[in-house]
């Protein structure tokens, strides 16, 4: 062994680290310390600052983030703040209060990354959505009935379930005062391309996706999106992807959370076992799903 060797007066190869945890256990622990460094940092870290807590170069620890987590950590970063900005803007009593509990020192930077963090202007957000339009249109599929919504800035919604009224009302939740419009012809034509979605998943995307979340379920939904058609993982083989190697639970919870079905697969997660585990849209449907992609 390893204390065996040492006792004997040999030394470590300082390469290889025999006498430490294997490389990949090494990488996904820094990364999720500086995960947890961004979540916690008052302000912003940046690239060198996280590189230096990991004991890395700044261009080995971009690589090594990216290859964990799916995302770079600018892209991490970028979703933490705005998981701060989500928070402050629905607990704080102005924008102003908000933007300073986010992290934001200029009105401008916070108001010109606001579209892209929240998918609306900030005060539209905190007042539930109000003056945002939602396009959206429901059908019928193989899997029952489908709900599609869409901001200006791509899809948010994609809702299965039994029943199109019960749809609806589930999307009057989510944005409570936002104008809700059915789609006209162009938008039928989005919704059936996710029907056919729907009927052969393995042929993929290019939709353009509004992505709402905290930087946690952003993670877990960018490792979902990077599981093959035809294929399926663990939750915790995705909570060591993202450099949370104890968040399994986590990462099914995130996965119950996803709303946009088929786009972001949570379908392809199970259990460590093999067996399907839950579905937020019924386990039948995940079933099915998979049954589709699997290989013919």
């Amino acid at each position: 062994s390893c204390e065996d060797a040492e006792n004997a007066g040999f030394r470590p190869c300082r390469r290889c680290r025999p006498n430490e945890p294997p490389l990949a256990e090494r990488r996904a622990r820094s990364v999720a310390a500086a995960s947890r460094m961004v979540e916690t940092a008052e302000g912003v870290p940046t690239l060198d600052e996280l590189a230096q807590a990991a004991g890395m170069s700044r261009f080995h620890f971009h690589r090594v983030f990216k290859d964990v987590t799916g995302l770079t950590p600018r892209a991490y970063v970028t979703a933490c703040r705005a998981e701060r900005a989500r928070t402050a803007l629905q607990a704080s009593r102005t924008v102003t209060e908000a933007m300073y509990d986010a992290g934001f020192d200029s009105s401008a930077r916070f108001y010109a990354a606001a579209p892209g963090m929240l998918g609306m202007a900030p005060r539209t957000f905190r007042d539930g959505g109000v003056g945002e339009t939602i396009r959206f249109a429901a059908g019928e599929c193989s899997l029952g009935s489908i709900l599609v919504a869409a901001t200006a800035t791509g899809v948010c919604t994609i809702l299965l379930g039994d029943d199109p009224a019960c749809l609806v009302r589930e999307l009057e939740d989510r944005f409570p005062r936002a104008e809700l419009v059915g789609g006209d012809g162009e938008f039928e034509s989005v919704v059936a391309g996710i029907v056919g979605l729907v009927e052969a998943p393995a042929l993929g995307h290019d939709l353009p996706l509004d992505i709402r979340g905290t930087a946690f379920q952003r993670r877990v939904w960018e490792a979902l999106r990077a599981i093959s058609a035809g294929t399926t993982a663990s939750y915790g083989v995705i909570a060591d992807r993202i450099g949370s190697p104890n968040a399994a639970r986590a990462v099914a919870r995130a996965c119950a959370a996803n709303p946009l079905a088929i786009a972001i697969p949570c379908h392809r997660v199970v259990r460590n076992d093999g067996t399907l585990g839950g579905y937020r849209w019924g386990v039948e449907r995940k079933r099915a799903l998979l049954a589709l992609e699997a290989p013919s």
